[in-house]
């Protein structure tokens, strides 16, 4: 007699384990400690075989009836359910295994060492944030491009339009690093160029005038912050690298015999080479007096770390500077480039290596440490003298080197 879900439900415990048939092989087991799990007793090239279909009541007594069809016709087609159970489990694990999360962490793991811990730090964060949540546990190979497209939909919808972005490129990233390693068939982020908002890029802030200039300069000059703040700060305009190439400078790059600073791009992992000024190596040696015998040159509250990136900033605001329509550490760079270019007349591309700018040349090099390296030295040099007759007040007759 076929069961019901009142016999199953009234079915006591007895001393032995009981078993009560439905029919086509399906059974319930009762077991003495009141267990109640639905079983399938079937044949197959001549050996009887059992197969477990879970517990009553997680398992219904229809859902039970369902996998015994689901058995029998996979019996028709001289397939063994046990088996067929099997490779579906196994390619359950597979899908797992090749999970977008699981590649996501394996790329980021593999390229996360020649980042920028900051650089490393944004984009991790932006795919647990931004990705994980929707896309992490599905298989790669089976994302397409309108699926992708609604998570970083989600990420526009909140103004975050930059971080979509990135996000699309980061996404990409993973999807092509999946194709090389065989688990993924194509990149679908590409089919969604043109999909996202375009976003308005704004310059940093930056003072071109050199009248502005000197006025800075002379602030700079009057800054009564910490010496190693104030050093930062009067390296910053000369200088002009990145600011936090500048804030986590270490001595041991430093050359001050030969005046030259050899450091690692923070984008593109190069080596580059910054010469430095007269001007430079004096700043540089009243601050090795002062920090000479630890790691960073500008070391933070922490002296095992460097100054925080917001140092500079805040230092500039201190003076009375608004960083968000004036100044801030970043446009110093744009400072450097503006006059250099229209005031002393320096050849572009000699500033653009100065800057680390990728440059392609006639023979295809994006970038050379070494390229130009005379006619930057002379630029280094004339341009720390340039910003100290600015900050002097003398009036400045461009005299420039590298005329076009």
């Amino acid at each position: 007699m076929a069961l019901t879900d009142i016999l199953i439900r009234n079915a006591k415990p007895g001393e032995r384990p009981q078993k009560l048939f439905d029919g086509g092989g399906l059974f319930l087991f009762v077991t003495p400690g009141g267990g109640k799990l639905w079983r399938l007793k079937y044949r197959f090239e001549g050996k009887e075989r059992l197969l477990a279909l879970g517990a009553y009541p997680a398992v219904s007594l229809k859902d039970a009836r369902e996998c015994r069809d689901k058995a029998r016709k996979l019996l028709a087609q001289g397939i063994d359910p046990s088996e067929q159970r099997k490779a579906d489990k196994a390619e359950k694990l597979a899908r797992t295994s090749n999970s977008f999360e699981i590649i996501a962490r394996e790329w980021f793991a593999k390229f996360a060492p020649t980042w920028a811990e900051s650089h490393s730090s944004k984009i991790i964060q932006r795919l647990e944030n931004d990705v994980f949540p929707w896309l992490g546990a599905r298989p790669i190979a089976e994302i397409k491009a309108p699926e992708l497209l609604a998570v970083l939909r989600r990420i526009e919808e909140r103004g975050a339009l930059d971080t979509a972005l990135r996000a699309k490129q980061n996404c990409g990233q993973i999807f092509r690093y999946a194709v090389a390693s065989g688990r993924a068939e194509r990149d679908p982020s590409g089919d969604l160029r043109g999909a996202l908002a375009p976003i308005r890029r704004e310059n940093f802030p930056a003072l071109t005038d050199p009248v502005q200039v000197g006025e800075l300069l002379r602030a700079i000059e009057a800054f009564r912050g910490t010496f190693v703040v104030k050093s930062a700060l009067q390296l910053a305009p000369m200088l002009f690298v990145r600011p936090g190439e500048l804030r986590r400078a270490v001595w041991s790059g430093f050359d001050l015999d030969k005046a030259e600073w050899r450091y690692l791009v923070t984008k593109t992992r190069t080596e580059h080479l910054v010469p430095l000024s007269s001007q430079a190596v004096a700043i540089l040696r009243e601050l090795h007096v002062v920090t000479g015998k630890r790691e960073h040159v500008f070391p933070g509250r922490d002296p095992r770390k460097p100054m925080s990136e917001a140092a500079i900033n805040a230092a500039l605001r201190r003076l009375g500077y608004d960083t968000k329509t004036e100044i801030t550490g970043h446009g110093f760079r744009a400072m450097a480039r503006t006059i250099l270019h229209e005031e002393l007349h320096v050849k572009p591309e000699v500033i653009e290596h100065q800057l680390a700018h990728k440059v392609p040349d006639a023979l295809g090099t994006a970038y050379n440490r070494t390229r130009f390296l005379a006619e930057r030295r002379i630029m280094m040099q004339q341009w720390a003298d340039y910003l100290d007759r600015l900050k002097a007040g003398a009036q400045i007759i461009p005299i420039g080197i590298n005329a076009q």
